[in-house]
């Protein structure tokens, strides 16, 4: 069998060591030697001895999810083998959280990432009632988190003196010591007389980064299970 196809640049490579690694730009390989966890529906093809499990929230969890349809519905994946995952094409990338760090990430952004992360539904500090329901994933620990982006993200430097203002539909997610609040970039009458619809951003102060994805989130469809 001949053909472009089989040619190396698409051709798998045997994984060097246990973990997460960027197999191509819209594909993450998991090299898995005890657990791992991944968005269900996320894999697209494993090998190897791994068992897949629902992941449940807990009481907590579930309720939050209930309340906020802030959800991230996980699965566990244990044994020994490879597993690949991917989502919609989208691009894919690694963040390597570090002992005392913390990343706020919106849970639709979440691909897979190592069981040594610990994973919690916060609501967006200053965000209130009125922000339609703020809430983000928070993950701290030690490990790697795989994240999906439509497009390429902006990662954009947060200061003191240089504050951002993201569109809440377009904000993927940013580092722990950044404060947010809700912004209105336009007065009610404004509005009224046909403004741009960029009513409400969030505004992020302080000393970090934070991503974007280059497009307005589209609506999510139904998870299949």
């Amino acid at each position: 069998m001949k053909g472009d196809l089989f040619s190396s640049e698409h051709m798998v490579r045997p994984a060097v060591e246990p973990g997460m690694a960027i197999e191509n730009g819209k594909c993450v390989r998991y090299a898995v030697d005890g657990e791992m966890l991944a968005r269900q529906g996320a894999m697209i093809a494993h090998r190897g001895s791994l068992q897949f499990e629902r992941k449940g929230q807990g009481v907590g969890g579930m309720l939050k999810r209930a309340v906020t349809g802030e959800g991230l519905p996980l699965m566990s994946v244990r044994g020994r083998g490879e597993a690949w995952f991917a989502h919609e094409a989208q691009n894919c990338f690694i963040v390597e959280v570090e002992p005392g760090d913390q990343f706020t990430v919106n849970g639709r952004n979440v691909l897979c990432f190592d069981s040594s992360l610990s994973y919690e539904i916060k609501t967006v500090k200053g965000s209130g009632i009125a922000g339609g329901g703020l809430f983000n994933s928070v993950f701290s620990g030690h490990g790697r988190l795989g994240l999906i982006c439509e497009g390429n993200p902006l990662v954009i430097p947060v200061s003191e003196q240089a504050p951002v203002y993201v569109d809440t539909d377009a904000v993927v997610g940013w580092t722990a010591n950044l404060r947010t609040s809700l912004h209105r970039s336009q007065s009610i009458g404004s509005m009224l007389r046909g403004g741009s619809g960029e009513a409400v951003q969030l505004m992020l102060q302080g000393e970090g980064v934070v991503v974007v994805r280059p497009s307005e989130a589209t609506p999510q469809k139904p998870q299949q299970h």
